[in-house]
């Protein structure tokens, strides 16, 4: 993608995917996201729009501007601070989208420190959006 704004590596699941998890899956989730989030490639905001490549088994997952109903960062029931640590930078970015429903993404996530670049993407996909 030539011209991109904003490029990173992703770990994401739908709320149904969420949804499905056990309370095994759950404390897995506590020692690594990436027993809660199957879906993981790079992500990035450019002319094309936002996208997630390898999103699944037919490919990347792209979103217009028009896609994106919402956006939001915050904690959950589905994924709270006892997964997301205590800090802000470890709130999941949860996009509500027209081709994927609701879907949760963590961005750059840094294991140890749960911290995650969420907050400047959110920032940066709302600017786009205006745009």
């Amino acid at each position: 993608m030539t011209n991109v704004l904003r490029s990173g590596t992703y770990i994401a699941a739908t709320v149904d995917e969420l949804r499905r998890h056990s309370a095994a899956d759950r404390a897995a989730g506590i020692v690594s996201q990436r027993a809660l989030f199957p879906r993981r490639g790079r992500i990035e905001l450019g002319p094309r729009g936002l996208v997630l490549t390898d999103w699944s088994d037919t490919g990347d997952l792209t979103l217009s501007r028009e896609a994106i109903i919402s956006l939001r960062r915050q904690f959950t029931a589905l994924y709270g601070r006892l997964l997301g640590g205590l800090l802000n930078a470890g709130k999941p970015l949860i996009l509500q989208t027209t081709t994927a429903g609701e879907i949760y993404i963590l961005i750059n996530r840094r294991q140890i420190s749960e911290f995650t670049n969420n907050r400047r993407w959110a920032a940066a996909i709302a600017t786009w959006q205006e745009s």
